[in-house]
């Protein structure tokens, strides 16, 4: 049995305490964050099956440098990537991941930094254009850089080689973002 399936029977379950619970849970969420209570549930049932795993390799999955994974941050508050999205792992130490969360939404692709299609787009969004592995075009949010235990991470969709140029380029984009300070942008972009 795979995890989404495990979670599913847990968010379905019939024991009495596991539906007041989740009725109740429901209750709160529904009415603080209409549209985010199933995000919500699934990461809460996420952290309720994985919250004791030192990190991935407790549970069978075992990742690298260079991936692209499917993982749950977990709740967020605004401007951070949170719940079931991708990230691409940067390095991995100690069972932890310095991960670039990304997306596919489409509108922020087009407002994302290209030096020649669009020089004078969001220089912390960097496009990676469609990956071997990944159904659409991705852009990686260079601003939310973070460490995760790898047990956030649901499975490896793809693999990006570390010793390609595009590689290269996420980790210079990277550093420039996170030391330089010419780079400002205002709290509400």
């Amino acid at each position: 049995m795979n995890h989404m399936e495990t979670v599913e029977q847990l968010l379905n379950s019939r024991e009495e305490h596991w539906q007041k619970y989740l009725k109740y849970r429901r209750e709160i969420y529904s009415r603080l964050l209409e549209d985010r209570v199933s995000g919500n549930m699934i990461s809460e049932a996420n952290w309720i099956l994985r919250r004791n795993y030192v990190c991935s390799d407790d549970i069978g999955i075992c990742v690298r440098a260079g991936d692209v994974v499917y993982l749950d941050y977990g709740q967020a508050y605004l401007n951070e990537m949170g719940y079931q999205h991708f990230g691409l792992i940067i390095s991995i130490c100690r069972g932890k991941a310095l991960i670039i969360p990304m997306t596919s939404n489409a509108a922020h692709y087009r407002n994302a930094y290209d030096p020649v299609d669009n020089p004078e787009g969001k220089p912390h969004l960097m496009r990676l254009g469609k990956l071997e592995g990944m159904r659409k075009e991705s852009v990686l949010y260079l601003n939310d850089l973070k460490y995760i235990n790898t047990a956030r991470i649901i499975r490896v969709m793809a693999h990006l080689d570390t010793d390609s140029e595009l590689y290269a380029k996420i980790r210079e984009r990277m550093q420039e973002i996170m030391f330089s300070g010419d780079v400002v942008q205002s709290s509400h972009e």
